[in-house]
């Protein structure tokens, strides 16, 4: 009866050891049981020892992947607790609105009339509308009604510019005047009034999300270091998402109990790398923002990149640990990111400002703790940015907080940025010498400055 069989599977060109072959580096002797050999191989030719020996193999498979589990346990909470750009696990109309604010800070970045957010179905999530394949989730134009009843989006076969740089993953930049064919107009957008319109795509080497929209009503030219922050920022968002749909597929196989070794390995493999990838994407997109807010004030210096420099070398001249020089290192790189997303015309002011204009320069800080509260793996450097106009004496802003009771971090990056201020030529006046700004900083040491800050100041230039 055997042999008929054995003949049967020959015939048909079917190994009946074929399956076990292909999976010989796993687990043979689970698919020789599997093919119903089970009783025959353990009566006649498995040795008490070699039983001995697969029940241990079991058992070590088992506690194989517990392991396996908690490591993947493990990473999400590192993530969750690192936390990532909060625009993502949405599933109501009312969490998109936060596309809307992204949207509008964007506009503002650039200082373009419009900006608008597109997500692939998949990431769109809980918008209850299928009849577009990527869907308008976020725009910086003020709708007198519910954006998504618009039902704005586009389908991926159909020649679009939005679905052209999605399909592609490439920038699409069109002059519509020049290419008018190219570019066909969402009115309810106000499209109609465009002369420069660039699409960026949201994607990373896992997934692609979407497709960030900016325009302008006029030809001028996006500058570079803005157009480099707004790529970086895309991909951010896409790493962000990938790295939110990789968790909730990890936490579907957490449950799964016949989820296997090989399963749980590549799952954790995919976790590592895209919690590595989100971390270089911050750090590209904090090193691009602050570029960003130097080339908006017309700074002819990297100056927040020598604020950064000169108060971790502060940091160092007081011994501090590693994590607070970076959080410290993290403020100064960005403390004036509240201009990010005031007009360019008040940097290049070079007569005397208006009371308005100088009480929305006065209140930047203000304006960047609101930007980086949307992004929340820099929350911990909100207060360093927030107090660092404070003064020592008690009469700085916004809360007169005096003393000792100024964060440290505010009062190293206050008398770095004075000083990399005084130091650097700007518009409207030059650069001041080296020993002529110490001279200034001295002078108000003990009243705007921490004396001991500036004595560390001094050591390090």
């Amino acid at each position: 009866m055997e042999e008929k069989k054995l003949e049967e599977n020959t015939e048909s060109g079917v190994s009946l050891f074929g399956r076990s072959m292909e999976l010989m580096d796993d687990d043979p002797l689970e698919e020789i049981f599997a093919l119903n050999l089970g009783d025959f191989l353990s009566e006649c030719l498995i040795s008490d020892d070699l039983a001995k020996k697969i029940g241990k193999s079991e058992k070590e498979k088992k506690d194989k992947n517990e392991s396996l589990k908690n490591q993947l346990k493990e990473l999400v909470s590192i993530y969750s607790l690192d936390n990532t750009l909060c625009v993502l696990g949405f599933n109501s109309k009312e969490d998109y609105v936060i596309y809307n604010s992204i949207a509008k800070t964007i506009s503002q970045m650039l200082d373009v009339d419009a900006c608008h957010v597109y997500l692939t179905k998949e990431f769109a999530k809980g918008l209850g509308t299928e009849d577009h394949d990527l869907l308008l989730v976020g725009s910086s134009i003020d709708f007198k009604d519910d954006i998504y009843k618009e039902n704005i989006g586009y389908n991926l076969d159909e020649h679009a510019f939005v679905a052209d740089a999605f399909n592609t993953r490439d920038i699409i930049e069109i002059k519509v005047l020049e290419n008018p064919q190219d570019f066909v107009p969402q009115k309810s957008l106000n499209e109609d009034r465009v002369q420069l319109v660039s699409a960026i795509p949201m994607s990373n080497n896992a997934y692609n999300v979407g497709v960030v929209v900016v325009e302008s009503y006029t030809d001028k030219k996006f500058k570079p270091e803005l157009s480099k922050l707004i790529i970086s920022m895309a991909r951010l968002f896409a790493t962000s998402m990938s790295l939110q749909k990789t968790i909730d597929d990890v936490n579907k196989l957490l449950v799964d109990e016949d989820a296997g070794t090989i399963d749980l390995q590549h799952m954790r493999a995919e976790l590592t790398a895209l919690i590595g990838d989100l971390g270089d994407e911050q750090q590209i997109f904090v090193n691009l923002l602050a570029k960003a807010v130097d080339a908006k004030g017309e700074y002819k210096v990297a100056h927040s990149q020598l604020t950064a420099d000169l108060s971790r070398l502060i940091c160092k001249n007081l011994k501090l640990n590693e994590k607070t020089s970076d959080l410290i290192y993290y403020a100064g790189l960005l403390q004036n990111v509240g201009k990010i997303t005031l007009p360019e015309e008040l940097f290049n002011h070079s007569g005397k400002l208006n009371k308005e204009d100088w009480e929305r320069l006065q209140n930047h800080p203000n304006v960047g703790v609101n930007l980086l509260m949307n992004i929340n793996f820099l929350s911990e450097v909100i207060p360093y940015i927030h107090y660092h106009k404070e003064r020592w004496d008690g009469r700085g802003e916004p809360e007169g907080l005096k003393g000792m009771s100024i964060p440290l971090g505010s009062r190293i990056i206050a008398i770095a940025d004075a000083y990399t201020a005084l130091t650097s030529e700007r518009p409207f006046r030059k650069a001041m010498p080296k020993e002529k700004a110490l001279e200034i900083l001295k002078e108000e040491a003990g009243v705007k400055w921490d004396p001991v800050i500036y004595e560390a100041l001094m050591k390090v230039v």
